[in-house]
């Protein structure tokens, strides 16, 4: 859903500093006179790196900083793409300054407006030269696939559309910024980088040392910096953006969100997320075939979910042979009434085995609990997960060997990282393409301290704050976990009473916001 509005088009960030000149690319549209009163607020945030403005009606543009904010003078270029024969019969080659996206598009008649971002996408005109320009590409965190397809379409993105010949790889992370050397990237370099898994620039996580980047990009003559990452990786994103606007350099500052767990706030999806799903129904379908094939057999699959539990809930909506699936975001219990092991009984009595997916964050406080163990931390400030799948295989085949007196057949399959380490599929390519183009419109056109993704399938610049300051988990009073209940017919583990009142989700979201990352 895309809508245009004209009151706020000749301020694209006025609230982070004293107002600017208007921008020349900048055209409103004028409509006639209507009676009703419209006059643009301005609300104050909190972090710099982001700007609301509301109108009367309930319509707030939560903006992304622009480099006039801060160096009011800098010329403006035609765009080249007006020579582009690749974009010489679309109808609209460039984005109007007054397209947005809704954030919500699920709203009732009398409601305000909502939240709206800047729709993404080439404008009329740019903040560099193309011979001007130095890019560099960093990649950091852990692996996903499509990390490989967002490095080549940056390189290609900026060298076929705009002309840039000189972009440089960061390697190894953020310290790769002051410990390590760059390579020279161009579209022969990186032609078939997507067709593998990994990263070509290699990673690491931590070593973010904003004085030492921002030093390392002034000296190399930097001017455009692509960082693909998770929320903490974004988040040292956002410190280069402010160090860059504290020196007042030509710097343009763009993060492409990356998380195989799916749990980035805002974005209809992240990269990788449709491959992982993909490939984890091999390790499901290579569980149901090993315990279909034995009496008493009991499968257990691993996925990834540190936090959210997205890749064993849609993976299990996929297979259609999963008996349970258990998520960090949804307490389940062993014993009792309505327990696991009743679960599994029952289930065995009638089919003969049975399949669990579980995700790695799920059920991590029971495990600590048994194995008397202390929180450890990684060097991005992610907690330490202890194997709750090796667990609750010992924990099921304990119960059922020794108090049940029944004889079962396990299996346990740990695909976690095998799903990670692979190239992304078709639909991802697609996606992780239009990520890189979105992120390279949006730094010619001069946005820094931005992030891109789609908001109801509508690319959208959105400030780095808005995806860091929360985490995307499952809603346990939402229809897609319903869904998955009544596909699975297991049982919720939930009290209903505790479901009514709506304690279920605000108890998960306090809990995910005490153990967000603090290090980057």
């Amino acid at each position: 859903m895309e809508l245009s509005v004209s009151f706020f088009a000749a301020r694209p960030h006025s609230c982070v500093l004293p107002v600017v000149p208007a921008r020349p690319d900048l055209k409103l549209r004028r409509r006639p006179l209507t009676l009703r009163r419209r006059s643009a607020i301005r609300a104050q945030v909190s972090d710099p790196s982001r700007c609301r403005e509301t109108d009367d009606d309930g319509f707030v543009l939560e903006d992304v900083p622009h480099l006039t904010n801060f160096i009011p003078d800098l010329p403006s270029y035609p765009n080249p793409l007006h020579k582009s024969q690749a974009y010489a019969i679309v109808k609209q080659t460039f984005v109007s300054p007054e397209d947005v996206v809704a954030e919500k598009i699920v709203v009732r008649k009398d409601s305000p407006r909502g939240v709206h971002f800047r729709r993404a996408g080439p404008r009329e005109k740019v903040y560099f030269k193309s011979e001007e320009v130095r890019a560099c590409v960093v990649t950091c965190g852990g692996l996903c696939p499509g990390i490989n397809t967002v490095i080549r379409e940056i390189v290609c993105g900026l060298n076929y559309m705009y002309g840039v010949d000189d972009i440089l790889g960061i390697e190894g992370g953020y310290r790769g910024f002051y410990s390590k050397n760059t390579s020279q990237l161009t579209p022969k370099v990186v032609n078939d980088i997507h067709k593998r898994g990994g990263t070509f620039l290699r990673t690491s996580r931590g070593g973010h040392d904003t004085q030492k980047i921002v030093d390392n990009i002034q000296d190399r003559g930097i001017n455009q910096v692509y960082i693909i990452g998770g929320d903490g990786t974004q988040k040292g994103a956002a410190l280069i953006y402010q160090e860059v606007e504290k020196r007042g350099l030509q710097v343009a500052v763009a993060g492409i969100p990356k998380t195989i767990d799916n749990d980035i706030a805002v974005i209809d999806k992240s990269f990788g997320f449709d491959t992982a799903v993909e490939e984890a129904q091999r390790a499901i379908n290579a569980a149901h075939v090993e315990v279909e094939s034995v009496e008493n057999g009991v499968g257990v699959v691993k996925l990834m979910g540190r936090y959210s539990g997205f890749i064993a809930m849609f993976a299990t909506l996929a297979s259609r042979d999963v008996d349970c699936c258990l998520i960090p975001e949804s307490p389940f219990y062993l014993e009792g009434k309505g327990g696991l092991f009743e679960f599994v009984e029952q289930r065995l009595k009638e089919n003969g085995h049975v399949v669990i997916v579980l995700a790695e964050g799920a059920g991590q406080e029971y495990v600590a609990q048994s194995m008397h163990t202390v929180d450890g931390r990684d060097a991005s400030g992610n907690r330490l997960l202890l194997d709750v799948g090796l667990w609750l295989s010992q924990q099921i085949k304990d119960h059922f060997t020794k108090v049940q007196k029944m004889a079962i057949n396990m299996k346990y399959i740990d695909p976690t990282y095998m799903i990670r380490a692979i190239p992304s599929n078709a639909s991802d390519n697609i996606y992780c393409t239009l990520l890189a183009q979105s992120a390279v419109h949006g730094a010619m056109a001069g946005y820094t301290g931005f992030t891109v993704g789609p908001v109801n399938s509508r690319h959208a610049h959105i400030p780095i704050s808005r995806v860091t300051e929360t985490q995307n988990i499952v809603k346990l009073t939402d229809r897609m976990w319903a869904r998955l209940l009544a596909s699975t017919n297991q049982p919720s583990f939930l009290n209903s009473d505790e479901v009514m009142l709506g304690k279920v989700d605000r108890a998960i979201i306090e809990q995910i916001n005490n153990r967000k990352i603090t290090s980057i």
